[in-house]
């Protein structure tokens, strides 16, 4: 591992190692360094650390010292001469005639040399150029041929996107584009689609590549004879993002019905004859979960439900019926009242009417009598101490709270002969 210090040179992206030498640089701090073309003025974007050696390009150069006022003021001069060049250059590319088209200039740091980048269709002799220029500003002269993305790089602009260039911005340098990028990505293939301001293919068309090549090799092409849930089909369009097709059934052509990529099943990818192949059962069709609806969707019962009184304060899944074990506790009787939930009659509710006889007129000399009550299971007697225990004061809300037997009477209810009330006599 060796401490190393990361800088960007004046209009550059990309970051070259220096050795600081024992000096702590922080991020942001200007520094002059040793380059093969001689000390040059460079911003820090990464302080002292460590890299692996394999990274470093030898012989590693060293920091020389860091920026001071002089040398932020020899940039601003620098720049001006910069200028300066850039006209003069473009007259006299004009008076000899020369097919070129100058892009920029560079200085550099020391003044002693200064570089023009331009651009031509072919080569061009300027040779006699070199010599006038180097006779204008008493320097060492170098013109330098560059392509078409590399002047869009140090001119900088505005892409379709909207955004910088990304070759000004952060890419450090050009990757390879072909037009079969275009194709897999299912764009247009009109070059003013697809073509960036420079008049090459757009550098973003690699940075999904990857993505595109893998749906790719999940998904069948096109006329491909796949079996749906609904049946066999051809495969007509595909949607490598969504991982989606359209396919045209055997039993209704029209209209193209869509498909998940996991819900057909291959039989031949792409063109083809179908002779020989087995049509296999239908496959499942994709459903896809939304955990959001399982919450948010309320459960309705479309039957009423009774929810006795001991239940009250049961959770509510238990008072939904959702438990299963409770569910026979609240069922109530078919033939007859609620088991705790009706109440006898002069206890908040009004008494059932006289029942008439359905002869219309009652027997003479008799008088009617009320209505018997099912017959019920005959218990032995409870002792009158026992019965003696329960409160005569006790309220009727106490009592009606009182478990019941399912067979018998209450518990705590007198019989006949235990001070209770004896049946009416007849007359």
């Amino acid at each position: 591992m060796t401490e190393v210090i990361s800088v960007r040179f004046r209009g550059g992206c990309k970051n070259y190692y220096f050795d600081p030498r024992g000096a702590q640089v922080k991020m942001g701090d200007q520094v002059i360094v040793e380059t093969a073309q001689g000390p040059e003025f460079a911003t820090c974007t990464e302080g002292n650390h460590e890299v692996d050696e394999s990274a470093i390009v030898k012989p590693l150069c060293a920091v020389l010292r860091m920026a001071t006022d002089n040398d932020r003021r020899t940039v601003e001069q620098n720049k001006k001469k910069e200028s300066e060049a850039f006209d003069i250059c473009e007259r006299k590319i004009a008076d000899h005639g020369l097919e070129m088209k100058l892009v920029n200039v560079s200085a550099s740091f020391d003044g002693n040399k200064i570089i023009f980048y331009f651009t031509a269709d072919g080569r061009v002799d300027f040779r006699e150029l070199v010599r006038d220029l180097a006779g204008v500003f008493r320097a060492r002269i170098e013109l330098r041929q560059i392509g078409v993305r590399d002047e869009a790089k140090m001119i900088g602009g505005l892409g379709i996107c909207g955004r910088p260039f990304c070759c000004s911005q952060f890419l450090d340098g050009f990757l390879p584009v072909s037009i079969k990028m275009a194709k897999t990505q299912n764009l247009s293939l009109n070059p003013a689609k697809i073509s960036g301001t420079c008049g090459r293919l757009m550098c973003c068309l690699k940075y999904e590549q990857n993505a595109y090549e893998d749906a790719a090799k999940r998904m069948p092409k096109v006329e491909s004879f796949v079996q749906t849930p609904d049946g066999p089909g051809n495969v007509k369009s595909v949607d490598l993002l969504r991982e989606t097709m359209k396919v045209s059934l055997d039993s209704a052509p029209e209209p193209l019905k869509t498909y998940h990529g996991c819900e057909v099943c291959i039989l031949r990818n792409g063109k083809g004859s179908r002779e020989g192949i087995e049509i296999p059962e239908r496959p499942a069709r994709y459903v896809e979960e939304n955990a959001e609806e399982e919450f948010l969707t309320p459960v309705i019962t479309a039957t009423p439900f009774y929810v006795a009184p001991e239940l009250e304060d049961a959770p509510v899944r238990e008072k939904m019926g959702m438990e299963g074990e409770g569910n026979k506790a609240r069922r109530h009787h078919r033939g007859g009242r609620r088991r705790s939930g009706a109440k006898p009659a002069g206890e908040g509710q009004p008494a059932a009417p006289k029942q008439e006889n359905r002869g219309g007129e009652e027997k003479k000399g008799k008088t009617a009598r009320p209505a018997s009550p099912k017959p019920q299971q005959q218990k032995a007697p409870q002792p009158a101490q026992q019965a003696a225990k329960v409160p005569a004061a006790e309220g009727e809300e106490a009592k009606r709270r009182r478990p019941r037997h399912r067979g018998g009477r209450r518990r705590g209810r007198k019989g006949p002969g235990e001070g209770g009330a004896s049946a009416p006599k007849s007359e």
